[in-house]
């Protein structure tokens, strides 16, 4: 792999990833809910993920699963399924404080974490189009004549990098703009990211793959 080959890898990964999806709305709701600190355990899920898909393609198996179409059907409902929960849990959370209480903030550090890790994990995880998008995306900036698994290292370090920096911001944006909010404005918040997160839902449930 040439270092423009990389390059270009960075270009049209930056490009794709700067389009808002289900993880890096879920940064922006945990920026707001709990803070940035808070809100990593939710970015750390979504890199594990990342791993897991990226290590599946590059075993073979992403294309396996993509060809089959209970596999497929089945992570698609999955996914979709969870991703409406996720959004449902948001629309009804209510109106969270920006300050949470001495209470609350214990209760994240005793059990909350793992939940954020869990939840953006499954997201991440369970999206059908992000494996088919993987499968056909990542092989074309692999150098076939070279060692593979160093090449595949490389990409996924600096896709992992990549999609860390777009929910570190969205998680810092969330963050600053919820001290603007008040009363209201907070249930605003949760209800723009829940009913988002239920249409991407809607789109994902009627998601087909493209027939060759």
């Amino acid at each position: 792999m040439t270092l423009a080959t990389l390059l270009l890898f960075l270009f049209a990964s930056a490009v794709t990833i700067a389009t808002p999806g289900p993880t890096v709305l879920l940064a922006l709701n945990n920026g707001s809910r709990y803070g940035v600190r808070k809100a990593s355990w939710g970015m750390a899920g979504a890199i594990a993920a990342d791993i897991i898909l990226i290590a599946t393609v590059a075993a073979g198996l992403g294309a396996v699963i993509a060809a089959s179409e209970m596999a497929f059907e089945l992570i698609k409902w999955f996914g979709a399924a969870y991703l409406a929960y996720v959004g449902w849990k948001l629309l009804r959370s209510g109106n969270v404080p920006a300050t949470a209480p001495a209470e609350f903030a214990a209760a994240v550090d005793s059990g909350r974490a793992h939940v954020l890790f869990s939840r953006s994990f499954l997201v991440a995880a369970t999206n059908p189009k992000a494996l088919l998008f993987i499968s056909a995306f990542l092989p074309q900036f692999i150098d076939t004549s070279a060692s593979l698994l160093p090449q595949y290292a490389v990409l996924t370090v600096a896709q992992c990098l990549l999609n860390l920096l777009a929910m570190l911001v969205y998680a810092t944006l969330g963050a600053r703009i919820v001290h603007a909010f008040h009363g209201d404005g907070m249930r605003w918040l949760n209800r723009v990211s829940g009913g988002t997160l239920m249409a991407l839902a809607g789109g994902l449930a009627l998601f087909r793959r493209v027939q060759n």
